[in-house]
């Protein structure tokens, strides 16, 4: 989590920081479902990570990255961004139908996106955003589940 330019502050984000928490969190609990073997853990573990996945990954996309996409500059992070969401969603399902040893690549790449969203697109929006675009934001943006 970003702690050095103080973006958690602004509500949206400092609630993405800290739903982006408990997902690493409960792909923790995931990796220790997969290790243990067993399938009906597995398959609870799988269902709280995308639990708190799926609704966080929307949020984002319909919220702030449609805001910040309207900026050209930020136009191709943000669909790199995107595309990542796409793919720890496929690897989640892989490892539902039974592909436990994908658990770690899900992991670095959950991480990896983690600290790409906490660490420099939260930043940049605190940046390139100004207050009606954070209406905007805020008006797209679901409630938390």
């Amino acid at each position: 989590m970003c702690t050095y330019c103080g973006c958690e502050a602004i509500t949206v984000i400092g609630r993405f920081m800290a739903e982006h928490t408990e997902i690493v969190n409960a792909a923790g609990s995931l990796r220790l479902a997969c290790e243990g073997g067993n399938p009906s853990q597995v398959a609870a573990a799988v269902d709280a990570v995308g639990a708190l996945l799926h609704p966080h990954t929307r949020a984002e996309e319909v919220g702030l990255f449609a805001v910040m996409r309207q900026q050209e500059e930020f136009t191709d992070h943000i669909d790199s961004l995107c595309a990542e969401h796409t793919t720890l969603d496929a690897q989640l399902e892989r490892i539902a139908a039974g592909e436990h040893d994908l658990v770690d690549a899900f992991l670095h790449d959950l991480r990896h996106h983690v600290d790409r969203e906490d660490n420099g697109l939260f930043p940049a929006s605190a940046i390139a955003l100004d207050g009606p675009d954070w209406d905007e934001v805020d008006r797209a943006t679901p409630p938390v589940p």
